[in-house]
């Protein structure tokens, strides 16, 4: 009998547990979202592209999420882009309330194995890109360097924010590759600080813009006017917007094994500025940020504002992102490893 009283009893407690629960399994994607933040993150100092991307994305963004979140851009710098990843991946809360921008080579440096890599990029939840123009090698005027073909000739001094980003990695390659004659100068807080460097004279070159970039802004006139010489084009085909005598740097490849190796370093430039939320962020609020994210780029009130910003935007999607960020994976194991031997030590 005292048995039967006491499942009595529990079944009567279970309704009020139901009903407990039922509240927070029905909470919209604007229930979650209403009266929150969403922190975007960005893995570069203030004032650099990846930087000014962000925070023009987060001034319109949240208009567009259900809910109407506040949006606020934070800088977590280091590493390239790895202790921001690192970050996402394994401290920063996985319900939707953080976003992320990382420099696009984090993709390689996990497929090749690097050192401080405690994420996967496979589980990232992908959400866009502003642009995917390519990226570009480009000296200063007064080096007297105008081809990629001098820099096998003589020393060309570039700036870079980090061993893990492409501004490290791009001349590196080229110089084990190539036989060019790169010197690396590292600890720049952002690109924007290596243009400083070249105008102070303390570098002469910049590796990683995109030539969009290059041609917009503080730096619209640069091109045109001579004061810097783009030498080398960093993707997987060549942009028909940037002159056809400057080379694609897998073109500079002297085999079809060296070929495949910069092709793997490349492969990420497809990505531009790629944003992401981290693992296990439940699939509704996943879709429905990459859903705002593509309605922000077509949004006038944005266009307007890029454009007066002097930024360029020619967005790629979710679905397109996460493609190029495969396809990484699906590269020849031996080209992979060849570029693991390139790497530098963490």
């Amino acid at each position: 009998m005292a048995k039967s009283r006491g499942l009595f009893a529990v079944l009567t407690v279970l309704p009020v547990v139901v009903l407990a629960a039922a509240p927070a399994a029905a909470q919209t994607v604007a229930d979650f979202y209403r009266g929150k933040t969403l922190t975007m993150v960005v893995g570069t100092s203030p004032g650099g592209d990846y930087d000014l991307r962000l925070r023009m994305v987060a001034r319109h963004i949240g208009r567009h999420i259900p809910g109407n979140p506040t949006v606020v851009v934070n800088n977590m710098p280091g590493g390239g882009g790895l202790v921001v990843a690192n970050w996402l991946a394994n401290v920063a809360p996985k319900d939707g309330s953080v976003a992320v921008a990382i420099t696009q080579n984090l993709p390689v440096h996990q497929a090749t194995g690097a050192q401080g890599v405690k994420f996967d990029v496979r589980e990232f939840n992908w959400i866009g890109n502003t642009t995917d123009t390519p990226n570009v090698i480009n000296s200063w005027h007064t080096t007297g360097i105008r081809t990629i073909q001098d820099v096998m000739q003589r020393e060309l001094v570039v700036g870079a924010t980090g061993i893990a980003s492409g501004s490290y990695l791009y001349p590196h390659a080229l110089n084990q590759l190539a036989g060019t004659k790169f010197k690396i100068v590292t600890g720049y807080a952002s690109l924007g600080a290596v243009d400083i460097a070249m105008e102070r004279g303390e570098v002469q070159g910049k590796v990683g813009s995109t030539w969009k970039s290059l041609n917009s802004g503080p730096s619209a006139h640069w091109v045109k006017d001579g004061i810097v010489s783009v030498i080398v084009q960093l993707g997987v085909k060549k942009s028909p917007d940037i002159p056809a005598d400057v080379p694609l740097a897998l073109d500079l490849a002297t085999s079809p094994e060296d070929r495949q190796v910069l092709e793997v370093l490349c492969a990420p430039s497809a990505t531009g500025y790629p944003s992401f939320m981290g693992p296990g962020v439940p699939r509704e609020r996943v879709a429905a940020v990459r859903t705002a994210y593509a309605a922000a780029m077509m949004d006038p009130e944005f266009i307007d504002a890029v454009i007066k910003g002097g930024l360029d935007i020619d967005p790629i999607g979710a679905d397109e992102l996460t493609e190029v960020v495969r396809g990484i994976y699906a590269l020849p194991e031996a080209a992979v490893a060849r570029a693991r031997e390139l790497l530098p030590a963490q």
